[in-house]
């Protein structure tokens, strides 16, 4: 499983990557993974205000329909519309070209509630476990 350490994770498997003023976001390796294939994804509108831990989006695989939730509060500024025409991208590169994406936080940089690769990765085996 691709934990990239540059990155922040959020308890409901999406990924944050700090670029500026502004944080792009999408769903981890391993929460593609558990999906399967990837038929389509709900994208926020831009202008979209999102609170931290509440549902924003919405990714359909071969198995089931899930909600993304926002890991900060904030802005959408910018979605990825090559997700509706390739919802594929989130499977075949979930930190590249298969982001959600971007927010301008609200509260600024506030990255406190969400882990690190190594906390991340303990997460996972806590939760795997259970």
């Amino acid at each position: 499983m691709n934990t990239p350490a540059e990155l922040r994770y959020s308890t409901d498997h999406e990924w944050v990557r700090v670029e500026g003023a502004t944080v792009r976001v999408g769903i981890t390796d391993f929460a593609q993974d558990a999906l399967g294939d990837v038929v389509f994804v709900e994208l926020p509108e831009v202008g979209l205000e999102v609170t931290a831990n509440s549902a924003f989006a919405e990714i359909e695989s071969t198995k089931s329909v899930s909600d993304i939730f926002a890991p900060v509060s904030g802005e959408v500024v910018e979605s990825n519309q090559e997700l509706e025409e390739q919802p594929e991208l989130v499977n075949e590169d979930p930190y590249g070209d298969g982001w959600i994406c971007v927010i301008r936080p609200s509260q600024g940089l506030d990255l406190e509630n969400l882990m690190d690769a190594e906390g991340y990765k303990s997460f996972i085996a806590e939760e795997s476990s259970e």
